[in-house]
């Protein structure tokens, strides 16, 4: 390209677009990169958003940009490699971030497409919580419409990276894209690690001014009250003051201010979505006052009109937002690396005054990073997904996000090992805090997982699984006892509910006489525990106790259903096993009326083999001893359960049908027999009940001799139609002939008609004639075969179907001898 003074910004930018449609993938990231170390940051300025929105794709999803989620290193390894390189962390797009960060411009990004939350409540002219958004919001005059954000380029960069895993849903994807190997999975890792360190201190960023260093974004405006990471906030009434950052309060803070608006952005972007009912019970009580203020004031002004505007404001965060799997994946992610994170925060020094003096900005960050920032979003997030996510496996990603917030000791730096017991590790003590503070993580939606297993499929092998590791997790020792001292924590009587945040300002020196018969740092625990639950959940929060006896019940209830499943599982097992031992060579060429009955006596899990239910098997009986561990179930209780549920089969070993009852128009479900189909407990026997001969044609039939003897049939049964009515109406051996023949009896003995369908006792069983059995490729390929073995005995075909005819007329004498006589009309 020409040189930086011949260009225009507008000029470099056609060339760049019209690069995008006639040079290859590789050929314009180097192009861009020799651009980037080439062009000012004054020209460079004028093609930023551009080249954002060309990378990650636009807001509304209709450009998709590079597809990083689908690109896969194993489909497109050039393209791959190539993508990650340029925008890694030192790469040159963050060069260019960098190089415009130092001029300190500003670019729009428009409030519509932030999430449900934060965008009504921006048009509410409400500034929300999140310090991510102060001193950047521009109120237009006329109203909330045309809103916007002044964002710097690492923020606004970030934005477009964060909200692309939720905008770009309709990008063309794969069957075969793992998530987790994709460009944009990869990335979020990258800048993790880079702008998280669990080892040392952030990376300086590149500097283009020898001598010079890039400046952090504009502080903040000072009218916002701001605290240092340190503080300690418990207080509901102070949530709002004690949540800004001090990016700007110290000169030493500078170091972390890519860290912190990462984070806030990679939150904000993925777990910020909730219902409108949840959004106000999480606003802070000063927030609320601004909202009614504003309200009332619209009212007063406007009379209504303004005011249903802004009603229908509020509103527009009532988004349905279905997070997808990747998204899932992806906040997983989030999750692991901030336990790491966190965890990577030195020890505390043993006197207070040289903590204060030689903490970094940095470990402050890592002390607060989890319950200042994710912890109350998260969980809003895993209960809208416990809430609405479909009963299907897909769930597990949602449970391991889940399982690995409550599991922070899996993500401590490594540590010798002391044994070489196989027994599993018993949680430490030093995590009771972490347990404490998160007590709804692991009680509430204990509990939600617990009405979401009681609904499910447990015979499947992939739901069974799901129930073994919640059930493994929570049975790691010590981990049941730690969760109950903190239901203990926060069942405690509260003497000064009222006023309950004055305790905040009590100093163990100022206790008074009033706590003075409570323990000092048993108080400190129970209100750490209490503020926890009330900020989440409000102070009308109603708790369910984890280990109370509502639980308890569901337990077991999902004992049982467990037992149930292991006896459907093993009744699967035995009739797949008696299937294949039945299923021999010769039973190949056997025809049977079984066959044209449409009868369905198999289940979907058949198809799973052996091995997958012997899977779910020991899936079950783990999770059932590790349900005994956490909530001590009596083994009496237990085996009782067990022998009920293997006595719950018919003495000819078959299951039994649904739950009914009787009615005036036949057998009705009961919910219980609903209950036992949704979960495939019991079923009932499904039969083809119309006429055998008009069912649909079968795969193992030939369509064309299905049709030309069915109407050889029809003729014949239509001509001959009184002669075989005399002839199977005779009471001697001749009538039994025919009815054996002209009839099927055992169709008439098993049929059975649907609960709705009482009374239909008029169809009338004509004797007929059926040659569909000749259209079967089984009966034909056995005739040929016949007919080729006769060939070897110098029998011709003539010959050898006079012996087919001998033959078959010897058996069915033999059978009508043996068979029961048919009484005409009896059903």
């Amino acid at each position: 390209m020409a040189g930086p003074h011949l260009q225009q910004p507008s000029f470099l930018l056609a060339t760049l677009k019209a690069d995008c449609i006639n040079k290859p993938f590789v050929q314009r990231c180097h192009d861009l990169e020799t651009v980037i170390e080439e062009f000012p940051a004054k020209e460079l300025h004028g093609i930023f958003p551009w080249l954002v929105e060309s990378i990650f794709g636009s807001l509304d999803g209709i450009i998709v940009g590079w597809n990083l989620r689908c690109l896969q290193g194993r489909t497109n390894p050039t393209e791959y490699s190539v993508a990650l390189d340029f925008l890694d962390p030192s790469g040159p797009m963050m060069k260019l971030v960098y190089k415009l960060q130092a001029e300190e411009y500003r670019y729009d990004f428009p409030v519509s497409y932030l999430p449900g939350p934060v965008k009504a409540s921006i048009q509410e002219q409400v500034l929300p919580e999140c310090s991510l958004y102060h001193n950047k919001v521009q109120f237009p005059s006329s109203g909330g419409l045309g809103l916007n954000l002044a964002l710097n380029p690492f923020e606004y960069y970030m934005f477009y990276f964060a909200i692309s895993l939720i905008t770009q849903k309709n990008s063309p994807v794969t069957h075969h894209v793992s998530p987790s190997n994709s460009a944009y999975f990869i990335l979020v890792d990258t800048y993790l690690k880079c702008f998280l360190p669990t080892e040392g201190s952030v990376l300086p960023p590149p500097s283009s001014n020898p001598g010079g260093a890039i400046p952090s974004p504009t502080p903040r405006s000072p009218a916002v009250p701001f605290t240092s990471y340190g503080m300690h906030h418990t207080s509901l009434l102070k949530r709002h003051i004690a949540h800004q950052p001090s990016v700007n309060a110290d000169p030493a803070s500078q170091e972390i201010w890519r860290s912190e608006t990462l984070l806030q952005i990679f939150v904000e972007m993925w777990l910020h979505h909730y219902s409108l009912e949840m959004y106000q019970k999480m606003q802070s009580p000063h927030v609320k006052l601004e909202v009614l203020h504003y309200r009332l004031s619209i009212s007063s002004k406007h009379h209504g009109s303004p005011a249903q505007s802004s009603y229908q404001a509020l509103h527009a965060y009532q988004e349905s937002f279905k997070p997808t799997e990747e998204h899932v994946l992806v906040v997983r992610l989030l999750v692991k690396h901030l336990h790491a994170f966190s965890n990577s925060l030195k020890p505390e020094p043993l006197s207070p005054s040289a903590h204060s003096h030689t903490a970094s900005p940095l470990e402050e960050f890592k002390r607060v990073v989890i319950p200042r920032f994710v912890q109350e979003k998260l969980y809003i997030f895993l209960q809208h997904c416990f809430g609405h996510w479909p009963l299907d496996a897909s769930f597990r990603a949602v449970l391991e996000m889940w399982l690995s917030y409550l599991q922070p000791w899996r993500y401590a730096p490594e540590k010798p090992p002391q044994s070489a017991e196989p027994l599993p590790r018993s949680v430490s003590e030093k995590w009771a805090a972490f347990i404490q503070e998160n007590l709804l993580m692991y009680t509430k939606l204990f509990v939600g997982f617990l009405n979401r297993a009681l609904r499910t499929d447990l015979v499947s092998p992939k739901n069974a699984l799901m129930v073994f590791r919640v059930a493994k997790v929570f049975a790691q020792p010590n981990l049941a006892e730690m969760i109950l001292k903190g239901e203990q924590l926060f069942l405690e009587p509260e003497l000064v509910i009222p006023h309950r945040q004055h305790r905040l300002f009590m100093t163990p020196t100022l206790g008074g006489s009033f706590f003075s018969s409570w323990p000092p740092a048993i108080t400190d625990a129970s209100f750490k525990v209490k503020s926890h639950v009330y900020s989440l959940e409000g102070q009308d929060f109603q708790y369910k106790q984890m280990f109370g006896t509502e639980v308890r019940n569901l337990v077991l209830k999902l004992a049982q259903l467990i037992c149930q499943a292991q006896q459907t599982a093993k009744s699967i097992s035995d009739h797949s096993a008696e299937t294949m031992a039945s299923q021999s060579f010769f039973s190949w060429f056997r025809f049977t009326p079984s066959e044209m009955n449409g009868s369905y006596t198999g289940n979907d899990l058949d198809e799973i083999g052996q091995d997958s239910i012997k899977k779910t098997d020991e899936y079950l009986e783990k999770a059932l001893e590790y349900l005994c561990q956490i909530f001590k179930l009596n083994e009496a209780q237990l085996t009782q359960m067990m022998m009920k549920c293997g006595t719950a089969q018919d003495e000819d070993g078959k299951k039994q049908l649904p739950d009914c009852i009787e009615s005036e128009d036949g057998l009705v479900l009961t919910p219980l027999g609903r209950y036992q189909i949704i979960n495939g407990l019991r079923r009932f026997e499904v039969q083809y009940q119309g006429d055998t001969e008009l069912q649909p044609i079968r795969s193992y039939e030939n369509a064309t001799l299905v049709r030309l003897l069915f109407r050889l049939s029809s003729a014949l049964n239509e001509r001959f139609a009184d002669q075989m009515d005399m002839l199977c109406s005779r009471e001697d051996f001749v009538g039994r002939l025919c009815r054996y023949h002209l009839t099927n009896p055992h169709l008439i003995q098993k049929i059975r008609y649907s609960p709705m369908v009482k009374d239909r006792t008029s169809q009338n069983w004509r004797p007929r004639i059926s040659l569909r059995f000749l259209a079967s490729y089984r009966t034909l390929v056995s005739l040929l075969m016949i007919y080729f073995i006769a060939s070897w005995f110098y029998i011709g075909p003539v010959g050898c179907t006079f012996i087919i005819l001998i033959g078959y007329c010897l058996y069915a004498v033999i059978m009508t001898f043996f068979s029961e006589g048919w009484k005409p009309h009896e059903h």
